[in-house]
């Protein structure tokens, strides 16, 4: 049975499109239950538009993770990045978020505190290199976001925008008038 797609969501159809401007190689997609076991081993779930990008090919290459064949200590540190990135900059920068309280005062203690609260913020899923998606399942229309460390940077208003922006040859998407999409916490580094 196929999924209902949400409005607004990327259709299979477009999905391949997108995948021929990719310049990778593109394997058969995965399954719904392949999706499901994908999220139930490595514990987080895909967006909506994430989803239906995946079940219409697997690009193939070292940007892009490979969810059915992939080293799956690889994955586990590819989507352990945005978190690893900001715990980086908590113990070696300095970096502390205000509502967090009164920073601690020793790195190690700084980064656990650090590390409890980002347990509960969503999952940041990898795209291709270091873009990624919230991993909000049933929703679509997040901005891809480029993350390294707190340097975090919309690089598509949706998945849909990534593509073209970055791959497409030709026309370029618009961004919505009142700006991406919301994510908590992660959007509080987007300027």
């Amino acid at each position: 049975m196929t999924p209902v797609q949400p409005a607004g969501a990327l259709t299979p159809e477009e999905a391949r499109h997108l995948q021929e401007n990719l310049r990778e190689p593109v394997r058969p997609g995965l399954t719904e239950t392949e999706l499901d076991d994908v999220e139930r081993r490595f514990g987080f779930r895909f967006a909506a538009d994430h989803r239906t990008f995946l079940s219409a090919g697997i690009p193939i290459g070292d940007r892009w993770p490979d969810w059915r064949c992939g080293n799956p200590e690889q994955l586990r540190k590819r989507l352990a990045w945005p978190v690893d990135g900001v715990l980086y900059d908590v113990e070696h920068n300095g970096f502390w978020l205000p509502d967090w309280g009164t920073r601690p005062v020793g790195p190690e203690d700084a980064v656990r505190e650090a590390r409890r609260r980002l347990a509960d913020v969503p999952q940041l899923v990898p795209v291709c290199g270091h873009r990624y998606l919230p991993g909000l399942p049933g929703t679509v229309g997040h901005p891809v976001l480029s993350v390294y460390q707190t340097d975090i940077v919309v690089y598509g208003c949706d998945l849909r925008d990534y593509l073209h922006r970055e791959f497409a040859t030709g026309g370029i998407s618009t961004a919505p008038p009142d700006g991406p999409r919301y994510i908590p916490f992660w959007s509080r580094f987007i300027d």
